[in-house]
């Protein structure tokens, strides 16, 4: 990357009745702009870093890629990357992917799927998983621990999610940070696509923020089985979750959780 993806700031701190000043270390957030086969598809704000993988990610988890595979992603795709600041990114399939239908208007850091025409257009597509793997509650209840030393911006920052995919002894296998949390995820399902390892059956996703309707339709499109979540999910990420037959847990932390679409046999082993 050309540039760091935190920076100094200087601040004024009171802290216990005394003002002083010093320095203090921000996330960077930049606009990400995704062209698919030579077409802008949308325009995200991001924390720099794992940019192919976000691209790829978003085309996979929205449905853009019809089935075709990714080829090359690359910086820009019309000059030196340096002229974008290493904000545009060019995924390419070699013209299989169907031609896509850009966003109107940009994605912000905290909600992707704002002007998506329907929901219904974003999980037709989709079959109701069958997934073998289930995973011990008391497993999935200890995740915010096991992930707390693989997130270096939120301990640097406290201002970023992250997203990982875990395996069936709740080993974090690809970990994430971004401010933005579908941003993420994106990131995560990028590197297991480019991986060549999706469908990802025999993995759970973990994601630090709420389990938004968009969580659930990116853990859906990626084959996840579950999904666990540190904060509330919302009423349409429950309903999308049944859908599925997706196992949907909330409010995982200091040990405890919520199940909210326990449709499929959930072991309650500790």
């Amino acid at each position: 990357m050309a540039r760091g993806r935190t920076a100094k700031v200087l601040t004024t701190r009171f802290d216990d009745g005394v003002l002083r000043r010093s320095p203090d270390e921000l996330i960077v957030e930049e606009p990400l702009t995704v062209h698919l086969d030579g077409v802008r598809v949308a325009t995200t704000m991001r924390t720099p870093g794992h940019d192919f993988e976000l691209a790829a990610g978003f085309c996979f988890t929205e449905g853009l890629l019809g089935g075709a595979a990714v080829q090359t992603c690359r910086y820009c795709g019309a000059g030196a990357a340096v002229d974008t600041a290493f904000n545009v990114v060019s995924v390419d399939t070699g013209g299989r992917a169907p031609t896509p239908t850009p966003r109107l208007g940009p994605t912000s850091s905290s909600c992707g799927v704002c002007g998506a025409d329907a929901i219904d257009a974003l999980t037709e597509r989709l079959d109701p998983l069958v997934v073998d793997r289930t995973f011990p509650l008391g497993l999935l209840a200890s995740l915010p621990e096991r992930l707390l030393d693989r997130q270096p911006l939120f301990a640097a920052t406290g201002a970023v999610h992250a997203a990982a995919a875990f395996d069936g002894d709740g080993e974090p296998l690809v970990v994430r940070e971004d401010i933005g949390r579908h941003n993420a995820v994106d990131k995560v399902v990028g590197r297991l696509l480019l991986d060549g390892a999706l469908p990802a059956s025999d993995l759970g996703l973990y994601v630090s923020g709420r389990a938004s309707f968009e969580m659930v339709q990116k853990a859906w499109a990626a084959g996840f089985g579950t999904l666990v979540a540190v904060s509330a999910p919302s009423a349409l990420a429950v309903e999308v979750a049944r859908r599925a037959n997706l196992v949907l847990a909330g409010f995982v932390r200091l040990g405890r959780l919520n199940v909210y679409a326990p449709e499929r046999l959930v072991e309650a082993g500790s």
